[in-house]
């Protein structure tokens, strides 16, 4: 039998990359998505599940059990929300996730795409709440890794669910690609984080508690 995973924010522009590498992996022999939209993709080992929100309720009518690993990509961006609104989408729903991912998979690994410079006692708003999530992650007591992205650049056909986003990513990709090159510590891309999540799935010994962008590519090479 291969791995069997959840994916949390498959729709998402990082979350559209982990899934076209779980899927091109034929170690994964089946993947369980948890979305709120629409998934517009086909794939004998893809189950989908929509659900209307990320209540605790809901997530408890969800059966996730026999899957070793949860990746949480989802998370909103910052921009316009305030401070409580962005914990709630941000703590919140991971906090309810991974409480109903442990208590049908005690033994289970959690990834947990977060950002660069993340720490609760950081002076700016989105950084200090993406460091709780990694300290509420942490309290779970479940073993678990903390990816933190820079810029993610999107490739091999992932665009973002977002028009104005997604049409800004398509003009500025020669930039992106040039400056990505130049400060590897700073960009990486969907491929980068997709193949990073696939490797720590199959990982078999000890896995790291935080990759830095710096060492995504190189983690998941």
């Amino acid at each position: 039998m291969g791995k069997q995973v959840l994916l949390i924010g498959a729709t998402g522009l990082v979350g559209q990359g982990v899934l076209k590498s779980l899927l091109e992996a034929p170690v994964i022999s089946r993947v369980v998505a948890v979305v709120r939209r629409p998934l517009d993709v086909a794939h004998p080992r893809l189950e989908v599940r929509q659900v209307a929100d990320f209540s605790a309720s809901a997530l408890e009518r969800l059966d996730l059990r026999n899957l070793e690993a949860c990746l949480y990509c989802a998370g909103p961006l910052p921009l316009g929300m305030t401070e409580a609104a962005y914990r709630e989408a941000t703590v919140g729903t991971l906090a309810r996730v991974v409480q109903a991912y442990a208590r049908a998979n005690p033994e289970g690994f959690v990834a947990y795409v977060s950002g660069a410079g993340a720490d609760p006692g950081s002076r700016l708003m989105p950084l200090r709440v993406k460091g709780e999530a990694e300290a509420a992650l942490a309290a779970s007591g479940l073993a678990h890794t903390c990816l933190r992205p820079g810029v993610v650049r999107p490739v091999d056909g992932v665009r973002s669910p977002h028009r104005l986003r997604s049409l800004a990513y398509r003009l500025g990709d020669p930039l992106l690609g040039l400056a990505a090159h130049r400060a590897p510590a700073i960009f990486t891309t969907t491929a980068a984080i997709g193949a990073c999540m696939l490797r720590l799935v199959c990982a078999s010994g000890p896995r790291p508690t935080v990759i830095e962008n710096a060492d995504i590519a190189r983690w998941g090479g």
